[in-house]
């Protein structure tokens, strides 16, 4: 369900390659949660570096929403970036996956695969040498 890769790029690196990566692959970026910063703003003595992309294709977002609305709750798509044991992690929920805890619908089903695809050669760039 959680498809991780392990980055050779150190985490700022990583995280500027991923805004690379969804730009060159059709998507926007419309916010980034600063995990690490925001816990620590608040008192939590949090060391790893974390960041949460949520990224999305308009296009694809409204094929969505269109058959169901209620799928607002699992939108945008969000592709983590993470300090885990000395590596820099990128990962993300697979799209198919969480779609089909939420519905049955074969449309759905395929815009699903579609965004994972794209999603994948975002993950795959961010992480090349």
């Amino acid at each position: 369900m959680i498809d991780e890769h392990k980055s050779p790029h150190d985490f700022e690196t990583t995280c500027q390659r991923l805004g690379d990566a969804v730009a060159a692959n059709g998507f926007g970026l419309l916010h980034t949660h600063d995990i690490h910063g925001t816990l620590n703003a608040k008192g939590v003595d949090f060391s790893p570096q974390c960041r949460v992309f949520e990224v999305c294709n308009p296009k694809r977002a409204a094929e969505v929403l269109a058959v169901r609305m209620d799928l607002a709750n699992a939108l945008p798509c969000r592709i983590a970036v993470y300090e885990r044991e000395g590596d820099v992690i990128v990962s993300m929920i697979r799209p198919t996956d969480m779609l089909a805890m939420l519905s049955d619908d074969a449309k759905l089903a395929s815009v699903a695969r579609d965004v994972e695809q794209t999603m994948d050669r975002m993950l795959t760039e961010t992480v090349a040498a």
